[in-house]
């Protein structure tokens, strides 16, 4: 760990940012580097990378990668001492994205009659709908729901678990979320029975688990993580699926989705549909 708690702020044009978000990536001693980009200031067109180091070696390895960009203003701040995630989820506002409106307990009371409300408390997990990529997903699952169901839905790195819980919400009789962190795994069955739905979670990398495998094959795959293991999980991912059934990739940035798209199209996937959020991108596709 560092010895204090560090952000690491860069801005500079789109291009740029996202071409620095994507050396991160690719750089395999910054693996699991965690880092937000998003649109700052739309009238300057200046766009923003936020990144948490949780080493000395991760900081150092971020700020020289950024630097690298050639045009980005890099900031290196210390963080103050506070519950960050605790002040964080407490101002997070509810999400309505199609029927599903994603709310933490602070919002219980504004919750619409309308809607597929999951509760969702997200702990140290990752997926509260207020991402572009989780948020992408929740929008081209409930547009699929207008034209078909799905029985069997296995959610890739689930993290709180959102959208294995959605599915299990609306109809689906086998919804499996599956995650590489063991926390992850408990926060989302936590959030399963407080939205009473009937989804399981299993703590296992990859798509090979015995207790994944068993409710397989699967109608619809969801998978929000990142680019490189996206192209790396294209076979299994076409292994779980049913012929004609469909997967649901997000966690790409834009520039990305070229590398991603090609994977699967070599797997015998087609595009369906792609949404874009700020700098993200999520790739509908279907199975041959």
């Amino acid at each position: 760990m560092t010895d204090k708690a560090l952000q690491i702020i860069a801005r500079g044009p789109r291009a740029l940012a996202e071409a620095a978000a994507e050396a991160i990536d690719a750089d395999p001693m910054l693996e699991g580097a965690t880092y937000s980009i998003l649109e700052e200031d739309e009238d300057r067109e200046i766009w923003r990378i936020d990144a948490f180091p949780t080493t000395t070696e991760e900081a150092e390895g971020i700020e020289a990668s950024l630097i690298a960009s050639g045009g980005l203003t890099v900031v290196v701040e210390p963080l103050a001492d506070a519950d960050w995630l605790a002040m964080a989820l407490s101002g997070l506002p509810p999400v309505r994205e199609g029927r599903f409106f994603v709310f933490g307990v602070h919002d219980t009371g504004r919750v619409p009659v309308n809607a597929v409300a999951l509760r969702i408390e997200a702990g140290a997990a990752f997926g509260t709908g207020h991402h572009g990529t989780t948020a992408g997903c929740l929008r081209a699952y409930h547009d699929l729901l207008k034209v078909r169901r799905f029985g069997r839905v296995l959610d890739v790195g689930c993290g709180t678990g959102v959208l294995a819980i959605a599915a299990a919400r609306t109809g689906s009789q086998r919804a499996v979320g599956t995650d590489i962190d063991a926390p992850s795994v408990r926060i989302a069955a936590e959030n399963a029975g407080l939205n009473a739905a009937r989804a399981r979670f299993v703590h296992a990398s990859g798509l090979n688990h015995r207790l994944v495998r068993q409710d397989g094959p699967y109608d619809l795959v969801f998978a929000n993580i990142l680019a490189p293991p996206l192209v790396a999980l294209a076979q299994d991912i076409k292994g779980a699926l049913k012929p004609g059934g469909v997967a649901i990739l997000s966690g790409l940035l834009r520039t990305q989705e070229r590398r991603v798209k090609a994977a699967y199209l070599s797997k015998g996937f087609h595009v369906v549909r792609r949404i874009h959020r700020d700098a993200w991108s999520t790739l509908v596709l279907q199975r041959a």
